[in-house]
């Protein structure tokens, strides 16, 4: 739902988070254990920037309630006045093409006999692939993986995609239910509070500390409110060298210091706050005033990390198909890795202007003629 030129500075923490995500799910395919960099500076150390992957989530949950809530306000002045129908053909021409491509080629994969793209039973009960393309659609994968386990290796990061659509579906609403932004900042600071005591009362089940609505929303919440704070709140010098170099690194800390399972109650809120922090720094950040030529990498997977999302763990499991984990040895892993970002960010650049894009934008142009013509009169 952009408005106007991007922001590069929030397109490299967009790179850091997909990047964050892609490491831990490859992680998980080919244990990174046994590897030549593993026993160059240990594998705790290893261990310990691969095993977070959610928080790169939490990330993005930040990044797309910022963005969300500062788009609208940009694009219709008061929240207020958000037009629903148009906010909804919006985010339907930005998510729906990949969503559906994806659930094509899944659904392709798992007919022509591939087993890692069909469904599973983590906890004994099999899932039909009516039921897995239904929640894909209409918003719950991460309840259905909440009762059933991860039941279909790449449609899995659906969950989070089902956290973002039913905020989608609740903003505009909120938006013109609450009128003024004091009023949507009382709003969000509820969930804020509610999400790391969800949290703590779901300790034990992954379900519901790591994909629940409830337990992801407060991330989604801290970036709207950021969003509306920092127009009325004095908030430039959170943009400084000191303290975004200390939000950094306090994030840091908090992402390296223990598995997700351990620190989710406050270190999910923490993560967040972070991410709000540097948000704001680039909120302060004029828009020409570009990060170092050596973050252009970060940049480009930022650009691409919806796409780079989605179908990810299509490429991961084409390549544990071919490159069955337990044949492979730790210095092959990391060309397999080296391969997996090439063909990864190939597959996602390929999508983005060949499929992506171009829907995107015929449907805003429809959106745009419409309401020209029902202006006209």
């Amino acid at each position: 739902m952009s408005v106007g030129t991007r922001n590069p500075r929030i397109d490299m923490i967009r790179g850091v988070s997909i990047l964050l995500v892609l490491l831990h799910h490859f992680n998980i395919a080919y244990r990174l254990s046994d590897t030549p960099l593993a026993r160059l500076i240990g594998w705790d150390a290893v261990r310990a920037v691969v095993r977070n992957g959610n928080y790169g989530v939490t990330m993005f949950f930040v990044i797309s309630g910022y963005l969300i809530t500062s788009n609208a306000s940009r694009r219709w002045h008061d929240l207020g006045h958000v037009d629903l129908r148009a906010f909804y053909v919006l985010r339907i021409a930005r998510i729906m093409p990949c969503l559906l491509l994806l659930l094509v080629i899944v659904n392709v994969l798992a007919l022509s006999g591939l087993a890692i793209f069909q469904n599973h039973a983590p906890t004994g009960t099999l899932v039909s692939f009516w039921v897995v393309n239904l929640a894909s659609l209409t918003f719950w994968m991460n309840a259905l993986i909440g009762r059933y386990g991860w039941v279909n290796y790449p449609l899995g990061v659906l969950w989070s995609l089902s956290v973002e659509e039913v905020f989608y579906l609740i903003f505009p609403l909120l938006c013109v239910l609450l009128q003024r932004p004091s009023r949507l900042i009382a709003f969000w600071a509820a969930i804020i509070i509610a999400g790391p005591l969800y949290r703590a009362a779901h300790q034990g089940d992954e379900g519901g500390f790591l994909y629940a609505y409830f337990a992801c929303f407060d991330g989604i919440a801290i970036g709207c409110c950021a969003a509306l704070l920092v127009r009325i709140v004095p908030t430039r010098g959170l943009s400084g060298v000191v303290p975004q170099t200390l939000t950094i690194t306090l994030m840091a800390l908090v992402y390296l210091c223990g598995p997700i399972g351990e620190t989710n109650v406050w270190g999910v809120t923490a993560m967040a706050i972070g991410t709000a922090v540097m948000l704001v720094g680039a909120y302060h950040r004029p828009v020409d005033d570009r990060p170092a030529a050596g973050t252009a990498v970060l940049r480009w997977f930022g650009r691409q990390s919806y796409e780079l999302y989605l179908f990810h763990l299509v490429v991961l499991g084409v390549m544990r198909t071919i490159f069955v984990p337990q044949t492979v040895a730790g210095s092959e892993k990391l060309l397999l890795l080296a391969g997996f970002f090439l063909f990864s960010a190939a597959c996602s650049q390929l999508i983005a202007r060949c499929y992506a894009e171009p829907l995107n934008g015929l449907l805003r142009r429809r959106l745009s003629e419409v309401r020209q013509t029902v202006a006209r009169g």
